[in-house]
């Protein structure tokens, strides 16, 4: 406890400090990261973590758990998460997507052993995967500026608020043993990296490893919510499609009049 108490103010400080943070040579201010700075500070922070903590553990448990075993506890996560899916599958209006979500649940949960095996995909129901940051998105509410929170990795402000709102139906919270609560989370964390570790030489050998996570997050985030665009780049698009319909399209050049045929 007083390690992570440590670390909070640590992390705490990265961030009141974040304004003295210094960009890469070459580097643009990009419109979406108007707290790049800061952010960069705790981003720091975060892969330095990573690189004494998680990323070791990570790959211990990667080399000493035998891959079926790993296989079953992702599958296990992944069905722990079914219900967060399910509750935005309603907010968005997704019926089909909560019966199917709801079908996986059930399957997974009892032919599965707990969600150890998945059936549910063997049975044909897809694996959705909704969370109430999209949801806002759907609902018109703006990504606001890119954040990385200390610990949790990147972000934007909808989604921060997305996080908070998605912790209410995750099974986990409700679970009344502490011990039992942290210690699924821990390993869920671990999970987690572990299924990013085949990204790690790439992220290396990035020139801007900051704008290489930013960029990839900020481009999924739009996917997900807008099918790949952002609102803002969407709405350029239309106006240039409107204005390259209207003033580009190639006027319609005028047939000569077809000349009566010779008299007999």
């Amino acid at each position: 406890m007083a390690v992570a108490i440590r670390s909070a103010f640590l992390c705490l400080g990265l961030v009141l400090l974040g304004g003295c943070a210094t960009l890469p040579p070459g580097t643009q201010r990009t419109p979406r990261d108007p707290w790049e700075r800061m952010n960069r500070a705790t981003y720091r922070f975060n892969s330095a973590l990573d690189k004494a903590v998680l990323r070791p553990v990570t790959r211990g448990y990667v080399r000493v758990v035998p891959q079926v075993v790993r296989t079953g506890v992702a599958n296990f996560f992944d069905n722990l998460s079914t219900p967060i899916t399910m509750v935005n599958d309603l907010l968005q209006g997704q019926l089909k997507g909560f019966a199917n979500d709801t079908g996986r649940l059930l399957l997974n949960t009892t032919l599965g052993f707990g969600g150890l095996m998945d059936p549910a995909t063997q049975a044909g129901l897809d694996k959705n995967d909704r969370d109430f940051g999209q949801t806002l998105g759907k609902w018109g509410v703006k990504s606001g500026p890119y954040l990385v929170i200390p610990v949790l990795g990147p972000s934007d402000v909808r989604d921060t608020v997305g996080r908070a709102g998605d912790e209410f139906a995750d099974p986990r919270h409700y679970l009344s043993n502490v011990w039992l609560r942290w210690g699924l989370r821990g390993l869920g964390a671990i999970d987690t990296r572990a299924r990013l570790l085949p990204l790690d030489n790439t992220l290396d050998s990035a020139y801007d490893p900051y704008g290489f996570v930013r960029n990839a997050y900020l481009q999924h985030r739009d996917f997900k919510v807008n099918g790949g665009q952002s609102n803002e780049d969407q709405t350029e698009q239309r106006l240039y499609q409107e204005a390259e319909q209207r003033d580009e399209a190639p006027a319609a050049t005028p047939q000569p009049a077809t000349p009566p045929p010779p008299p007999r």
